[in-house]
């Protein structure tokens, strides 16, 4: 039986600061292979190669990615600063729209670090340019230097509410994560939950109120390590296994896409 497909929101890169490319990281691509148990499918957002309506025809799910650039701020009413950092104009055309899309038909996405920001500016959000420049706020940046296993390395606790979705996921209210962003949840969006929280007061767990799909985001980055970390696996095999109840459903005979 052919696996369903899960679209991976790719990154706008300039390979050796020249030549363009659409990427998305390998460890996305075998966290949705390897532990959601889909297809993995990058996809450039750029709403000049793809539309949102063939986006949600194609892809069964979707993996809101974490990446270097920021929403920008004109999306949530605020005005630019040096402390918004860099931008992907494209992928906010694309995304924003899709995350909308998406709840009200119900089709699964999971939402990481960006990706996490964008499902609350998508609906209606604020986000803060740079969380650590907030009194009592540590710094979640990525660690400048070290290996890979440094700069993913679990740097806090998350806590999550008692009897919500993840701690159903978890079977804990308190988990171990990385930490790799800078801006962070300013004000919540509509029908936003906030589910989990940083020892600092970050936000780092969402939902959406009466989704009929999965909208579960986080601000770290499960996709490393997400076939051995106790964290990250039961998230990546929640999200397949909604993928695939999704998929499933819309192949009914006489069932029509929403």
């Amino acid at each position: 039986m052919t696996r369903p497909i899960v679209g991976i929101i790719g990154n706008h890169y300039l390979l050796n600061d020249q030549y363009p490319a659409h990427a998305g990281g390998t460890m996305n691509s075998e966290a949705v292979a390897c532990v959601a148990d889909c297809i993995p499918l990058v996809i450039p957002a750029d709403p000049r190669l793809v539309s949102v309506a063939e986006l949600l025809d194609t892809c069964d799910g979707f993996l809101l990615t974490g990446g270097r650039p920021n929403v920008h701020p004109e999306e949530y009413g605020e005005e630019v600063t040096a402390a918004h950092g860099e931008f992907d104009r494209a992928r906010d055309a694309i995304v924003l729209p899709l995350v909308r899309a998406c709840v009200e038909r119900g089709q699964p996405f999971f939402g990481v670090c960006r990706g996490f920001q964008e499902v609350n500016v998508a609906m209606g959000g604020t986000l803060y340019p740079e969380i650590r420049d907030l009194p009592g706020r540590m710094n979640h940046r990525m660690p400048p230097d070290g290996t890979l296993e440094e700069k993913f390395a679990l740097r806090h606790i998350v806590t999550v509410s008692e009897g919500g979705p993840f701690h159903g996921l978890f079977g804990a209210t308190e988990v171990m994560t990385n930490t790799l962003h800078g801006q962070g949840i300013k004000t919540p969006g509509r029908r936003i939950v906030i589910d989990g929280y940083a020892p600092d007061g970050t936000p780092e767990a969402t939902y959406i109120e009466g989704a009929p799909g999965f909208s579960l985001s986080v601000q770290w980055h499960p996709e490393w390590d997400a076939a051995n970390d106790p964290v990250s696996r039961p998230l990546f095999t929640s999200f397949g296994d909604a993928v695939r109840d999704f998929a499933a459903a819309r192949a009914l005979p006489g069932r029509k896409s929403a």
